[in-house]
């Protein structure tokens, strides 16, 4: 028998890399094919991501990517409830949640490229889901480990977590504001392609500093391999 260790912040930053490289490398290659325009998507809000990732060779090297990453993601959530149990702040809420940000990020990845009502409102549940239900998981995992004495560098990191879903949440009412304010529907939807891609830049970036908390507690999973 051998023991096995495996690095757990290895997990969040995987899926920060996974996510920024299917993205943008799908946006790359659609741009190359000619099927968006030429601009700076966070800025401009020229195409959604879905858009950016629904044709040719970027739809199925998206796929390709987002796929396990949706399993990496259920891993996460699930060492994370871990985490604050062994820290005896137990919380199977977020596991749950952890799940269904999962399934939805499987579902949206597996039908986007598709066509047909059913299929488009499969994509539009599976994006809706993954942000919220990951959206509420931060915050789950935040509140439940904020219930506990923090100082130091651990408080440094949970205040980054909480600016990141601060600014998330800003972009969230933006959102509503810009829909609400503006007359112009070519504009309301450029506002809202912007905003998505901002809204993904700070998720991935939520993960890279999860990986940097765990990386400094320099925390490991061991099991025995025959």
């Amino acid at each position: 028998m051998s023991r096995t260790t495996i690095t757990l912040w290895a997990c969040p930053l995987a899926i920060a890399l996974v996510m920024g490289v299917a993205v943008h490398l799908a946006w790359w290659l659609s741009l190359q094919g000619g099927h968006v325009e030429a601009c700076n998507p966070y800025w401009d809000g020229c195409t959604s991501i879905s858009r950016a990732a629904r044709h040719g060779l970027g739809n199925h090297l998206f796929r390709l990517l987002m796929l396990p990453c949706a399993v990496l993601v259920a891993i996460h959530w699930w060492l994370a409830s871990r985490w604050l149990e062994a820290r005896g702040m137990p919380s199977r809420t977020l596991a749950v949640l952890g799940l269904a940000c999962a399934l939805a990020l499987g579902v949206y990845a597996t039908f986007l490229g598709t066509e047909g009502v059913a299929y488009g409102f499969l994509r539009r549940y599976g994006v809706t889901v993954f942000f919220g239900c990951g959206f509420l998981a931060q915050l789950v995992f935040l509140r439940r480990w904020r219930s506990g004495a923090m100082t130091g560098m651990a408080l440094r990191q949970w205040q980054a977590m909480a600016a990141i879903c601060v600014a998330m949440l800003l972009l969230g009412v933006g959102n509503v504001l810009g829909d609400a304010l503006l007359q112009d529907r070519a504009r309301q939807d450029r506002l809202e392609n912007a905003l998505e891609w901002q809204l993904g830049l700070l998720l991935a970036a939520w993960y890279v500093v999860q990986a940097w908390c765990w990386r400094h507690e320099r925390l490991h999973l061991s099991f025995e391999a025959s």
